[in-house]
């Protein structure tokens, strides 16, 4: 399995996506697969990426919360939570996905 987190230094959420995608990982058993952290510092990048904000988590190479309606951004990203719109996926949406 192939995990990504890709990140700007200026969205907080990254940090707290970072905690809970170590923790779906541990719940699914995959505890030891190393997630690759991509450092986006300018929009010029996140275009090249198709970065569509800070937070993005790549599951083999696939963005598991893209609708496909978003635009590559600079710019810190929501997700839609049961709990409402948060700055990361929940443990439990993670674990969905990595399962």
């Amino acid at each position: 399995m192939d995990v990504s987190l890709l990140y700007f230094d200026g969205c907080p959420h990254w940090s707290v996506a970072e905690q809970r995608l170590g923790a779906a990982l541990a719940e699914v058993g995959r505890g030891g697969v190393s997630v690759r952290h991509v450092l986006v510092e300018t929009s010029e990048e996140a275009e090249r990426l198709g970065f569509i904000g800070s937070p993005t988590i790549l599951v083999n190479g696939k963005d598991p919360f893209a609708t496909g309606a978003e635009q590559p951004a600079w710019a810190c990203r929501v997700f839609k939570t049961p709990d409402g719109l948060a700055g990361s996926p929940t443990v439990e949406q993670l674990v969905e996905v990595l399962s």
